[in-house]
């Protein structure tokens, strides 16, 4: 059996058609599972004849439009003609780009142009930058590339180098679109405020940070460096998460801000910020609402509780003394829980006085240097602790569990387990805002609003989930 595909070419007026041959198949009589329908290569083989045939005649069209001066109508002389090369997903294309010299009627303008370079300025379509981009978001550049590269018709092998550049290049696009830092985003007045349609219940928005490999580093004691990831949660619909590396990105507060607009925040609508208390992000979330709560996060005070608990465990010293060490270390969760902070900072301090003007073992002073380090940690943060009991009895969130499970999906699964690279923080901060995009559902909207006539079916979106 002999199959042949032709593509027949329809002028726009209808005034011509083309027929052309574009791609033969032979089979064997006997039908078996491996003659069934069509190979992966044979549908490669097809695509891109098909494709060949159609951008032959499209570059035609193209150019027979143009060769004619707009104001004279007389043909542009030609100069010469040069190759170039356009990546596609269904193969890579050739095409030859012939150089006019201007007409003489357009006085100013360049000696010489080329109007099919002009058009395709850069070099790959938009479906395939689409593609590269995202697998590179939930996979390894090397991992994608051959995934590709086993799939489409490419016409060329598809390296790890090209894969990152192309994602970078992405990823900077989107950078540069970024509105200008603002050290805060409140306008108006709370009587405008007030005319606002009335908002939707509380967005919750939490930060947290992770570390990843440094591409400088030299033991295993150095080279990380930090990122922040966070996650806001509108009271209905999709969450949205966020990432940055910190030393390294110029603009946090305006891309927390524009990831709250996205979730259609109001100036009248309660924002609640849960972070770690860290320096690097206590003050990220400041003057983005006038409405906005902050808040510690009780899942990191009870962690390093229980640090202190197992560090007064550890102590060899009188199992009395030990035991009261102990109730101590409960009193203080305790007048945290119900928002005492001023209690707890004056256990904290009598923590500090018994363990350091008694001679014990070194242990002691281990543990005398941590609660001292944890009454810093509340004193900065007093203003942010409220009374969880309250808020928890009442149904509110008091915890940024969810958080950890995005820093888990945002930085850990892409660039920290059983990942063995190291990262450049630009590097790291740019495939941060690709792979967000990604776990959105959103990069193939910033493709369309650069590209009107991109076309992406939902159907693939978690194809490499």
């Amino acid at each position: 059996m002999k199959v042949t595909v032709q593509v027949v070419l329809h002028a726009d007026d209808d005034t011509q058609t083309v027929v052309r041959e574009a791609f033969t198949l032979t089979r064997e009589a006997a039908l078996a599972p491996d003659t069934l329908g069509l190979q992966l290569q044979e549908a490669k083989d097809l695509l891109a004849a098909v494709q060949d045939t159609l951008v032959e005649h499209q570059v035609n069209t193209a150019l027979s439009s143009v060769v004619a001066c707009p104001d004279c109508g007389i043909p542009r002389p030609h100069k010469d003609s040069r190759r170039i090369v356009m990546r596609t997903l269904f193969g890579t294309l050739r095409l030859d780009s012939p150089r006019w010299w201007a007409c003489p009627c357009a006085p100013g303008s360049a000696r010489t142009f080329s109007p099919l370079a002009a058009v395709l300025r850069e070099r790959i379509t938009p479906e395939l930058s689409y593609l590269q981009a995202r697998f590179a978001g939930l996979v390894s550049y090397g991992l994608s590339a051959d995934l590709l590269s086993e799939i489409l018709p490419l016409g060329r092998a598809l390296h790890a180098t090209t894969v990152r550049r192309q994602m970078q290049a992405t990823a900077q696009r989107l950078e540069d679109e970024l509105g200008d830092e603002q050290s805060g985003f409140i306008t108006g007045c709370p009587a405008d405020w007030a005319e606002l349609p009335r908002p939707d219940l509380p967005l919750v928005v939490g930060l947290d940070g992770g570390y990843v490999h440094s591409c400088t580093q030299r033991t295993r004691r150095d080279g990380w460096f930090e990122v922040i990831a966070g996650k806001a949660m509108p009271a209905t619909g999709r969450p949205s998460c966020f990432g940055y590396v910190q030393t390294y990105d110029s603009k946090p507060k305006r891309r927390l801000f524009e990831v709250l607009a996205s979730q259609g925040m109001q100036a009248n609508q309660q924002v609640t910020f849960l972070t770690d208390g860290g320096e690097d992000i206590r003050d990220l979330p400041r003057y983005l609402n006038p409405q906005a709560e902050h808040l510690l996060d009780w899942f990191h005070i009870t962690m390093r509780i229980t640090v202190l608990t197992q560090l007064a465990k550890g102590l060899r010293c009188p199992s009395e003394r030990s035991a009261n060490i102990a109730r101590e270390l409960q009193r203080l969760k305790w007048f945290l829980w119900h928002g005492n902070v001023f209690r707890a900072l004056q256990t904290v301090d009598d923590l500090t006085t018994d363990l350091t003007d008694t001679d014990t073992v070194v242990e002691s002073g281990k543990l005398a240097k941590a609660v001292r380090e944890f009454g810093g940690y509340l004193a900065a943060n007093a203003a942010a602790i409220p009374n969880y009991g309250e808020r928890y009895r009442a149904g509110e969130i008091i915890s940024t569990s969810f958080v950890e499970s995005a820093v888990n999906q945002v930085i850990s699964k892409r660039m920290v387990k059983k990942q063995q690279m190291r990262w450049s923080p630009r590097g790291a901060h740019l495939l941060l805002q690709i792979r967000t995009r990604v776990l959105n559902d959103t990069l193939a909207d910033d493709y369309r609003r650069w590209y009107p006539d991109f076309t992406h079916t939902t159907d693939q979106e978690h194809l490499a989930a």
